[in-house]
C-alpha cells in the first residue's frame, strides 16, 4: 500500500495503467502547486485527461466551505465514480482530499502523494480523512483507505525547517508508543536535516501502518496513536481560534511533554523515563507560550475531544519508552498540574 517512488515515478505510472480510471483530479495548495506539481507532471505518463484543483495553504482552509467548493468543482467538471483524486500535499491536503473523495457520489477512489514529513510519516497513512468544525480539529470525517500511498522523499527538499521539525514530532511519538529502538535512533540525530531524517522515515511509516492494520476503526490499539494529541489538539485549536495557527507538530511536541508528565503524575511511567522523554523533546522544540490560555478554556476543548466516552476524557499515556496505554481517565488535578508543569518550563 505504501510505495517509495523512484525518480521517474514508474510505480505510479504502472498503477495508472493497470486501473480503468475515467479522469484524474490533482488536489494541491499554492505551495505544492509551485514546488511539487511540476515534478509530478514531468513524470506522469498517462493518456487520461486531468484537472488541477488548487486551494490556499494552511489549516484554516480545512473546513466545510472548502470541501463544498471542491464538491461543486467536481460536479461542474462532471467527475464520475470512476474518477481518481490525487492528493499532492501535506496533512491538510491528504485529510481534505481524502474526505472530499470519500464522500463525493458516496466515494471515488483517491491516492495520496505526501509532500511533507508529517504527511509521509503520519497524516497520509491510516485512512482517516477529515475537516475541522469551527476551531475543533478533525471533527467531521470518514475512515476511508486511499488506493495507494506514493512517497517521494526528495519532496522534503522543498520544505522549510519548521515543517521538517513539525513532522519529526510524529516520528518521535511513534517511537515512544511502539518502538524503543526507533526512539533511541531518532534522539541520536543532533541536527535536524533531511540527511539525518530520511533513513528513519520507512520505520516510522511501518509503525503507523502496522497499528492501523491491527485496528482500522480505532476500537483499541490504534488509540495509542493519539498520545500527545489530547492536550496537543486543544492547544492547536485555541491557537487556530485566536487566528494564530501553529504547526501540528509544534502542538504534538507540547502535548508529548505535558502528557508525559501527566503519565508520571498518574503513576503510569517512572520519573526517570519521563525525564528522559521530556528532556529529549525539549532538545528539538522551543517552548510554546500557552500563558494566555485559561485552564477552563483548555478543558472545554478536552471535554469535546473525539476520543471521549460518557463525557469522560480518555487519554493515551506512555507507560515506558516504546509502550503506551489507552482509554486512561486522569484526575482533573493532575491534568491541570501537567499544564502548569509545561507553563513553568518557560522560566527554567
Amino acid at each position: 500500500m505504501i510505495t517509495i517512488l523512484n525518480d521517474n515515478f514508474s510505480q505510479l505510472n504502472d498503477f495508472l495503467h493497470e486501473k480503468s480510471f475515467s479522469k484524474i483530479f490533482i488536489l494541491v495548495d499554492e505551495n505544492t502547486h509551485e514546488y511539487c506539481l511540476p515534478v509530478l507532471l514531468g513524470n506522469l505518463e498517462t493518456e487520461l485527461s486531468f484537472e488541477i484543483l488548487e486551494i490556499e495553504a494552511g489549516e484554516e482552509m480545512k473546513n466545510i466551505q472548502t470541501a463544498n467548493q471542491l464538491w461543486e468543482i467536481l460536479t461542474e467538471m462532471k467527475a464520475d465514480r470512476k474518477a481518481l483524486v490525487i492528493n499532492l500535499g501535506g496533512g491538510v491536503i491528504t485529510d481534505m482530499g481524502g474526505f472530499v473523495a470519500s464522500t463525493y457520489k458516496r466515494g471515488v477512489q483517491f491516492i495520496n502523494i505526501p509532500t511533507t514529513l508529517l504527511s509521509m510519516c503520519d497524516a497520509s497513512i491510516g485512512g482517516k480523512t477529515g475537516i475541522d468544525l469551527m476551531h475543533y480539529k478533525n471533527m467531521v470525517g470518514t475512515f476511508s483507505f486511499p488506493e495507494q500511498i506514493f512517497v517521494y522523499p526528495k519532496f522534503l527538499e522543498t520544505l522549510p525547517f519548521k515543517q521538517l521539525r513539525s513532522g519529526f514530532a510524529e516520528m518521535l511519538k511513534h517511537g515512544l508508543i511502539a518502538d524503543k529502538k526507533h526512539w533511541d535512533n531518532l534522539i541520536q540525530i543532533h541536527k535536524l536535516d533531511i540527511e539525518g531524517i530520511i533513513p528513519h522515515i520507512q520505520t516510522s511509516m511501518d509503525i503507523k501502518q502496522d497499528v492501523v492494520e491491527k485496528d482500522f476503526h480505532e476500537k483499541n490499539i490504534r488509540k495509542t496513536l493519539n498520545f500527545a494529541h489530547t492536550i496537543g489538539h486543544a492547544i492547536e485549536s485555541l491557537c487556530l481560534e485566536q487566528g494564530n495557527p501553529i504547526l501540528h507538530g509544534e502542538a504534538v511536541a507540547m502535548g508529548m511533554i505535558s502528557e508525559t508528565h501527566l503519565s508520571y503524575l498518574e503513576g503510569v511511567i517512572s520519573e526517570d523515563d519521563s525525564k528522559v522523554i521530556i528532556e529529549n523533546v525539549q532538545r528539538y522544540y522551543p517552548y510554546l507560550d500557552i500563558s494566555d490560555f485559561k485552564d477552563e478554556d483548555i478543558f472545554a476543548l478536552l471535554l469535546n475531544d473525539k476520543k471521549n466516552t460518557d463525557s469522560k476524557i480518555n487519554f493515551s499515556l506512555v507507560s515506558g519508552i516504546g509502550e503506551c496505554t489507552y482509554d486512561y481517565q486522569c484526575s482533573q488535578k493532575n491534568i491541570i498540574e501537567s499544564l502548569n508543569f509545561y507553563r513553568q518550563l518557560d522560566s527554567i
